[in-house]
């Protein structure tokens, strides 16, 4: 009887167990809530996009005009390929779906990451065989290892952004499940966004998480027996790039130039550019500006405020003044606007977020001696600024920051200790830093694909960059029977140096003195002055928005007379009587690119003598024929 009760304990105890174990289970098996829910956000969530196969991913005409030029730039045979890059490329494919490459730059729309692996595989492809590598080995060295180094070269540029995948992105399935990369690819209906708390320079280290799953083992046991190659690999792929030697300079270079084709610029120009990284230019300009032209801790309007733990900056003097300065000097790929001027900003970690991730701040500012406004701010930390000695004293009064609804906050607390050391390493070679190489002229619809084969003296003509009446309009009514100007014209050639103010003479003193100091280019990608029916053909409205960008001065003036900045330096030039007119009486004419993929137009105007600008007139732009309108 006593073995037959401690059998029926033990079957009761085993059933209890067993019924413990299976409501643990139940549990771990209910789904999940996603990890960042939409709902509440105020926004409606993302489109659902389906997930697609490798090969259909990779069908459209530019990715296989691309994965052909991919092939072309290595020397093996097509089942050698098939093993060495394109099963890398289909799993690469498979893994980031159409996830965009960024949330609001380069690349940010569906699809947009795989199409920049692809151009910058290409790219840096195209670039390393300008080199003998390992760099100082043996001829049959180099000769043996040159494979695995192309090899190297094309996943290493590949891999540079997948890490945005798995700390930058939310991806969410239909059902609000959260997404991870590591899960393996996408398999049902999903939606993306960026995430607001991201980290922004996290993804390169975050590579290591998914580079078995593109490359594969047996190629990385294979790469892993070349012990220079392995160690810049290494370094590349988590996004060391200073350390990785030439392999590092090759990504770099290569993300520059996919970058600037997504936005519009000349690649070849991105791949050329010089090494002072736009982050770096980004810093001098703002230290310039604060010490040697702004005004700061004025009682009354000011350009900023310093406070013990900030210096508040106004944020559209700043935007307005630095963009100003950059262009004075020469720096091309600025952001025309300032939203995204200050998105670049913050990327770089010059700025300081708000607590909800912006850039932008808005705070009151108070005085002793009673004087209050409310303002919108870039916050920086005082240290990237000026050294601890050199630090002015802080401003007397109070800066508090207002909640969105306009009401006071507490005062803002001192930046975080790391700020500054993410800020300086912000201004380090980075792959990132090619992101505003050229003026943002997004255009996808050319569907081009990758060219590096050729230096050209003049603009290629799909390169030339889209005429901006597409977007502001061409009003030639504007342009005929303009008033007489109320100034004095300068006689013939006597167009007067070092003008100050803004106005006909001046915009014609800037262009001069721009084209010979080589800041203002002719005759080449995204140029806004060419050389046509042997005169000057100035771009417009292009080259007159770059003027008036740099002299944010026009700004008041053209506002009494209700008109842009730019229209009013067009005006002013216009009003000096150099262009030639059409026979119908408009001061604009157009101009056909032709080329040997498509044709596309440009408006400007036609200087009567080239010689206002040119010390000695170039030749004419092969590519660009003026075609003139019938008479009246």
């Amino acid at each position: 009887m006593k073995g037959t009760g401690l059998s029926e304990k033990a079957e009761k105890d085993s059933r209890g167990w067993r019924s413990h174990v299976r409501t643990m289970f139940a549990l771990f098996q209910r789904k999940r809530l996603p990890t960042e829910p939409h709902s509440g956000s105020g926004e409606a969530p993302p489109k659902l996009l389906r997930p697609e196969s490798a090969a259909t991913l990779l069908a459209t005409p530019r990715r296989q005009r691309l994965l052909e030029h991919i092939w072309q730039r290595t020397a093996l045979s097509r089942s050698q390929f098939a093993t060495l890059y394109r099963t890398p490329l289909e799993r690469y494919a498979a893994l980031v779906q159409r996830l965009p490459a960024s949330e609001s730059h380069h690349h940010a729309y569906p699809g947009g990451m795989l199409d920049h692996g692809l151009e910058i595989v290409a790219y840096a492809l195209k670039l390393r065989q300008s080199h003998l590598l390992p760099v100082g080995a043996p001829p049959e060295a180099q000769a043996a290892q040159a494979e695995a180094w192309t090899s190297g070269t094309a996943y290493a540029a590949l891999l540079h952004d997948i890490g945005k995948i798995a700390v930058d992105l939310h991806v969410e399935y239909d059902d609000g499940r959260a997404w991870h990369p590591w899960h393996g690819p996408l398999c049902r209906p999903y939606r993306c966004r960026y995430r607001q708390d991201r980290e922004y320079r996290l993804h390169g280290a975050a590579t290591g998480l998914l580079c078995r799953q593109v490359i594969g083992a047996d190629i990385l046991d294979w790469l892993s027996g070349y012990a220079d190659l392995w160690t810049a690999l290494l370094y590349a792929l988590t996004g060391h790039y200073e350390h990785a030697g030439v392999l590092g300079e090759l990504v770099v270079r290569a993300d520059r130039a996919s970058v600037a084709q997504e936005l519009g610029g000349d690649p070849s120009r991105a791949v050329a550019a010089p090494k002072h990284t736009l982050s770096r230019q980004l810093l001098e300009g703002l230290r310039h500006l604060v010490r040697s032209e702004m005004r700061l801790n004025q009682p009354g309007p000011s350009d900023g405020w310093l406070t013990e733990d900030a210096l508040w900056l106004v944020s559209k003097t700043t935007a307005d003044r630095l963009r100003a300065h950059l262009l004075s000097q020469g720096t091309n790929g600025i952001p025309e606007k300032n939203t995204t001027l200050f998105d670049v900003l913050q990327d770089y970690q010059l700025v300081q977020p708000t607590p909800e991730g912006n850039a932008i701040w808005r705070a009151a500012v108070r005085s002793d001696s009673g004087w209050c406004h409310s303002f919108t701010f870039i916050r920086l930390a005082p240290a990237l600024i000026w050294e601890a000695e050199s630090r002015p004293p802080s401003f007397a009064g109070m800066v508090r920051v207002e909640q969105n609804d306009g009401t006071s906050s507490a005062n803002v607390t001192a930046a975080s200790s790391n700020s500054l050391e993410r800020a300086v390493h912000a201004l380090e070679p980075s792959v990132d830093d090619a992101r505003f190489s050229a003026p943002p002229v997004a255009d996808r619809s050319t569907d081009s694909p990758v060219q590096l084969d050729e230096s050209r003296t003049f603009a290629p003509p799909d390169s030339i960059t889209p005429e901006a009446d597409e977007e502001f309009g061409i009003d030639e009514e504007s342009h005929v029977g303009l008033a007489e100007p109320t100034f004095a014209i300068p006689p013939s050639h006597a167009v007067v140096d070092n003008i100050s103010a803004p106005s006909g003479e001046h915009f014609i003193d800037w262009l001069r003195r721009g084209i010979t100091a080589r800041k203002i280019i002719i005759n080449d990608a995204k140029a806004l002055v060419h050389t046509v029916a042997d005169s000057a053909y100035l771009v417009s409205p292009g080259l007159f928005q770059r003027y008036a960008q740099e002299h944010p001065q026009i700004a008041p003036v053209a506002k009494q007379d209700d008109i842009s900045e730019w229209r009013w330096a067009q005006k002013r030039f216009e009003a000096l009587k150099l262009h030639r007119k059409q026979r119908n009486g408009f001061n604009i004419w157009t101009c056909e690119v032709s080329g040997p993929r498509k044709s596309r137009r440009l408006h400007g105007y036609l200087l009567k003598e080239p010689s206002r600008i040119f010390a000695e007139t170039p030749p004419n732009n092969p590519y660009l024929k003026l075609i003139e309108a019938e008479p009246a």
